[in-house]
């Protein structure tokens, strides 16, 4: 029998930017996987780290969801689609 948290951690936990929470929010996904959670605060804080985990786990999306939070939209605003 598999114990549910009380309390999942959830993507707006992490300190993702707002825009890419809501385009994760569109998209259906509410919690990160358990690599994602461990990894993406600390890549966040521009911190080096290598991770390790099954094929499937999401650890793409755990070094790509911090490179694009950093990405300021606003810099290159008027070149495409604002």
């Amino acid at each position: 029998m598999s114990k549910s948290n009380p309390n999942p951690i959830l993507f707006s936990d992490l300190g993702l930017d707002e825009v890419l929470l809501k385009s994760l929010d569109r998209l259906g996904y509410e919690s990160p996987t358990p690599i994602q959670a461990e990894t993406i605060p600390l890549l966040l804080k521009g911190k080096d780290l290598v991770g390790q985990a099954q094929t499937g786990t999401g650890k793409t999306a755990a070094f790509a969801l911090p490179i694009l939070s950093k990405i300021d939209l606003r810099k290159n605003c008027r070149r495409f689609w604002c």
